[in-house]
């Protein structure tokens, strides 16, 4: 398996369409972010949210997210109509690529939700310059597809990304797919996929080698 480096990246750019997503989806890759990159500047964009849950995305994205500068860019469009509001999201989106990035997150293309797959094809519209990487949420809608590319993770980064979703997001405890065996199983599996204990799964449709 060749690897693929992000060295440099200091400037990423974060989107959800709801609470929880970027967490659920890329809180490893959070973790690791800024451990490695310490004030690594980051634009964390949610479509919606109820003002409770915003304030849980603050807190897990804080967490998430020790010693980072973000800015925090939370929006109330409605949950389960985004596509509805097109031309609000597409100003959003386009408003957080205003300062550029070097990485890009954001929902897959693929997701059943009509809401991610709105911003999975946004987000790269706006941001040219930036590798952009799509994470992937279970559901009951089993919509979990081939990915190509993974972020390997340490036994004490999978475990430490599923407490932090608890302690964060305690509005989600009483759904019935949320659990650690949902979260470290995807990991366990993903993980499997690319000869490590746990992985976070993504998809990366374009990016420029260097040597």
């Amino acid at each position: 398996m060749l690897p693929f480096s992000l060295r440099g990246v200091r400037r990423v750019a974060l989107f959800g369409a709801h609470p929880d997503d970027i967490e659920i989806g890329a809180g490893g890759l959070l973790l690791m972010l800024a451990a490695a990159v310490p004030g690594v500047e980051v634009r964390y964009v949610l479509l919606s949210g109820t003002p409770e849950r915003q304030a849980e995305a603050r807190a897990a994205a804080t967490a998430f997210l020790p010693g980072a500068r973000i800015d925090f860019q939370l929006h109330d469009l409605p949950d389960g109509r985004t596509p509805a509001h097109w031309g609000r999201a597409k100003e959003i989106v386009q408003a957080a690529a205003a300062g550029g990035a070097d990485l890009v997150v954001t929902m897959a293309r693929d997701d059943a939700h009509q809401d991610h797959r709105l911003l999975a094809k946004l987000a790269p519209t706006a941001f040219r310059d930036a590798v952009v990487l799509h994470y992937e949420i279970p559901k009951w809608d089993g919509d979990l597809g081939r990915r190509n590319l993974y972020l390997p993770l340490s036994d004490e980064v999978a475990r430490r990304k599923v407490e932090l979703l608890h302690a964060h997001f305690p509005s989600q405890k009483g759904r019935d797919w949320w659990d650690d065996e949902v979260f470290l199983g995807l990991a366990r599996l993903r993980g499997m996929e690319c000869r490590s204990r746990y992985a976070e799964a993504y998809t990366c449709e374009k990016a420029v080698m260097a040597l």
